[in-house]
């Protein structure tokens, strides 16, 4: 990985804990299906003009229903969850919450691929339980059926994330990733369309709702997107997936500074023993010139 690559992983993390101050802003307004509803088909139609603008015209035929389906668990679903999880607790807990979706993807692989878990992941696993429990029963809003609903939230999102991934591995190998992208949030749009219609009543706008729904939809969604699949073309998914390890310092680096939330011991506890686990399920490996260049002399 470049030094040039890394200041886009860097970005990207950047812009995808920024998301949860957005939705922290929006969805006490407008309700986490409207937010979700306008996220997705405003980056839908932002990634069709990118393609446009490429000279490219995404081959999409035949796959509608899949993509359907695609769109309802891989962003409908966890948009939703996640929006309405961010408006019961902090953006802090949110992003650190959301970091378990790589144990969740294992998990679900596991099941529906039959690929070994393996000691590695099943500590990983154990510490992610760990980790939660840490994070929750030592948080600063205390622990309230609200508090617990917001949890659950945000752990079914990063769920949704696992399956999501793991069957669009599965059923979308000859599509390219742009296509894929631009499939999935216009597919989700439409599915979410009738339930955000049907809760859009009495909706308070401003300026700053407004921003926070753009900020998400082309920001957050459009152009990580691209950054994303840009990154895995060109450092390799392992490389890709470390970006889960800065999501949440980032989402807990602006919801201090801009939302004034507090900063507890039990909040770098929880997600020191999460990402640990983390880190023994996806099995990163993270090298230096020097640790490179020591494991080549080893090597001769």
């Amino acid at each position: 990985m470049t030094l040039r690559d890394l200041g886009w992983l860097v970005l990207l993390a950047a812009i995808w804990g920024a998301s949860y101050l957005f939705m922290r802003i929006a969805v006490p307004v407008l309700g986490a299906l409207v937010v979700a509803d306008l996220r997705l088909v405003i980056a839908g139609f932002v990634l069709l003009l990118y393609a446009s603008v490429l000279g490219r015209r995404p081959q999409l035929r035949g796959h509608w229903w899949a993509l359907l389906a695609l769109g309802a668990v891989n962003t409908v679903i966890p948009f939703s969850l996640i929006g309405h999880a961010t408006a019961l607790l902090n953006a802090s807990m949110a992003s650190i919450l959301n970091s378990l979706t790589p144990i969740f993807t294992a998990l679900v692989a596991a099941l529906w691929m039959k690929e070994a878990l393996g000691w590695r992941k099943v500590l990983g696993l154990v510490l992610g339980i760990a980790g939660v429990t840490v994070l929750v029963g030592w948080s600063p809003l205390g622990f309230s059926s609200q508090v617990l609903i917001g949890v659950l939230g945000s752990l079914g999102g990063s769920l949704c994330y696992g399956i999501g991934g793991v069957y669009s591995k599965v059923r979308f190998r000859d599509l390219s990733a742009l296509d894929l992208a631009i499939g999935q949030q216009l597919a989700g749009g439409f599915v979410l369309l009738p339930l955000a219609a049907s809760t859009a009543h009495r909706l308070s706008w401003s300026w700053l709702v407004v921003l926070a729904v753009l900020a998400l939809a082309v920001l957050c969604t459009a152009l990580a997107y691209l950054i994303y699949f840009n990154l895995m073309a060109r450092v390799g998914p392992t490389n890709t997936l470390s970006v889960t390890f800065l999501v949440p310092v980032f989402g807990t680096l602006w919801g201090v500074l801009l939302l004034n939330e507090p900063l507890r011991v039990s909040l770098f506890a929880g997600m020191a023993i999460i990402l640990t686990g983390v880190l023994l399920v996806t099995n990163v490996q993270f090298r230096t010139p020097v640790t490179a260049g020591v494991k080549e002399v080893v090597k001769q």
